[in-house]
């Protein structure tokens, strides 16, 4: 032992290395609490990483929209109502009033990244015999391509759209018989009709999206749609994506629009995340919890053992606050390295987990995400745990009376 090290130091080491069985069965459980917290709380950041991933790269994180469309009773000239039934009307695809304006407005948003203008409708895809209803939607691709990542879901071909081009999803290719470089009609309710080529197939990894998704240049989805200028969507990217529900509900208040963010439109998604992250926090709470007692438990032991030596060590001098401190140490110590090796163990079953576990394509279940601070934080918090353990066992000893102690 090195005899430069404080009284408390080599008081609390040897305690320790004396009672080697103990030691040894509470960093053993240490590690596996340990352990658990780590290999639990990285594979869910993995999961809300991929989900993240999935769901806001494939939709605005939020969407403008035209207000609903009401009907007003009639009233006749005094005032009075003369029809007080009122039917809801059906929405027509209408562009959003003066949307270059609300575009400038998003875009001066110190919480927006990206904004994008979009026009959505439906149309008909004809390919010789065969026949299919597709959502039509018209984007610039310099701007939207940074809110929704199509180059990223791109199946065969690329992410080209020029006024000649159409980007569809691979079920509808294949409910058409079309591949790449083909040819494909497009027809709208109104008369309107375009034949395009095909640049790309994309897929979301949704059968129902794949199916009747079609993208188009802006220009040509508003010659299809007759809506010549016109707009019926504002998509947006912003910097907090857990601020998108804040965030639209205040671009409602204050602009004529309706603002949808992806939190609402992925509600039951969304709750699902939060479970997980609430499922996580109790995790922690009680493997915390645990691995507190086991260390009281294993100290208080101790210091029933020890109630001789300690006696003997008050009587030579020792002061309360070194004997304090010396059972301090001990559970600090017995976090830390419990600690230490609790995180190699779960760092190591993730990396095992995360080779073996795999999705029905073959893809990897969730990214491997082992962030340095994880391993600080893990650190620090059963040290601390230990520390607090160790607190009644530890003014148990110096407060013992060495008399007493030595008779034992």
């Amino acid at each position: 032992m090195n005899p430069w090290l404080p009284f408390e130091w080599i008081a609390a080491v040897r305690f320790l290395r004396e009672g080697r069985l103990q030691t040894i069965f509470i960093i053993g459980g240490i590690a596996i609490g340990v352990g658990v917290i780590v290999f639990m709380s990285a594979m869910l950041a993995g999961l809300e990483a991929n989900f993240i991933k999935r769901v806001l790269t494939s939709q605005p994180q939020i969407q403008l929209l035209t207000p609903d469309q009401v009907a007003r009773p009639l009233r006749k000239s005094a005032g009075e109502i003369e029809d007080p039934a009122v039917q809801r009307p059906s929405q027509r695809v209408i562009s959003i009033d003066q949307w270059p304006k609300i575009r400038g407005q998003m875009l001066a948003m110190p919480e927006v990244t990206a904004v994008s203008p979009t026009i959505t409708g439906s149309v008909l895809a004809l390919r010789g015999d065969a026949s299919r209803a597709v959502t039509l939607t018209g984007i610039e691709p310099e701007t939207y391509f940074d809110i929704v990542r199509i180059p990223n879901y791109i199946f065969s071909g690329e992410a080209r759209l020029t006024s000649e081009d159409v980007i569809i999803g691979i079920e509808l290719a294949k409910n058409l018989g079309a591949t790449v470089g083909d040819k494909l009609n497009l027809q709208a309710t109104g008369g309107a009709n375009r034949v395009l080529t095909i640049s790309g197939l994309v897929d979301f990894g949704n059968k129902g999206v794949n199916q009747r998704v079609a993208f188009v240049a802006l220009r040509t989805g508003q010659s299809l749609l007759g809506m010549i200028g016109g707009v019926t969507t504002i998509d947006m990217k912003i910097k907090d994506i857990y601020a998108a529900e804040i965030i639209a509900q205040r671009i409602q208040a204050a602009t004529p629009v309706q603002a949808d963010s992806w939190i609402a439109t992925n509600a039951q998604f969304f709750t699902a995340v939060q479970a997980q992250i609430y499922t996580n926090t109790l995790i922690r709470i009680f493997v915390g919890l645990s691995v507190a007692f086991g260390i009281a438990a294993v100290l208080i032991v101790s210091v029933i053992q020890r109630s001789k030596e300690i006696g003997i060590l008050r009587a030579m001098g020792t002061s309360k606050g070194q004997i304090l401190r010396v059972f301090l140490l001990q559970g600090g110590l017995l976090g830390f390295i419990g600690s230490v090796f609790g995180a190699a163990m779960g760092a190591a079953a993730l990396i095992y987990w995360h080779a073996v576990a795999r999705q029905a394509d073959g893809a990897e279940f969730f990214p491997l995400i082992l962030e340095r601070s994880l391993f600080v934080y893990t650190a620090m918090l059963a040290t601390v745990t230990g520390l607090l353990a160790a607190t009644a066992p530890a003014l148990r000893a110096a407060n013992l009376d060495p008399v007493v102690a030595i008779r034992g």
